[in-house]
Order: C-alpha cells, then sequence, then structure tokens
C-alpha cells in the first residue's frame, strides 16, 4: 500500500489569511479612495473649514463604505 506525502504550507496569521489577499488589498484601496473623493466633494459642495470634525468623519467614513459595497457586493463578485 503506498501513501502520498502531503506536504503542508504554513498558512501565516489571520491578517495574511483573511486582509492581506488580493481582494482585502482591492477592498482597502476602493475604501480609502472612497473616503478621499467623499472629503473632496464635502470640500466642493461646502467650506471644509466651517465642517465640524464630526461632520468630516461621518463624510468619511460614508465614503470607506461605499468603497466598501462597490468591493464586496454580491453583484461585485459575480453572483448576481
Amino acid at each position: 500500500m503506498e501513501f502520498k506525502q502531503l506536504d503542508l504550507k504554513p498558512q501565516g496569521n489571520w491578517f495574511q489569511r483573511k486582509i492581506w489577499t488580493p481582494h482585502g488589498k482591492r477592498t482597502l484601496i476602493y475604501m480609502l479612495a472612497g473616503a478621499v473623493l467623499s472629503l473632496i466633494f464635502s470640500y466642493i459642495t461646502g467650506d471644509i473649514e466651517k465642517l465640524t470634525l464630526g461632520e468630516n468623519i461621518y463624510s468619511l467614513s460614508i465614503g470607506a463604505f461605499f468603497g466598501f459595497l462597490i468591493t464586496n457586493s454580491p453583484c461585485a463578485r459575480g453572483k448576481c
């Protein structure tokens, strides 16, 4: 009876397995781009000096959410 050799490769830590994948990198890039575009939009539509820190953080988080949604929606992953 012959047995095949089982080659086990180290999987790395949780961050490398879950976040630092090609899809994870693309998601982070889109979230950053969405946040920056949202901040630029806030600057164009209103005076950014008059906006409070809370409003700026809200704008950044909405932009990051849209970046996350673009890369992780079912249609973006080919499951429509």
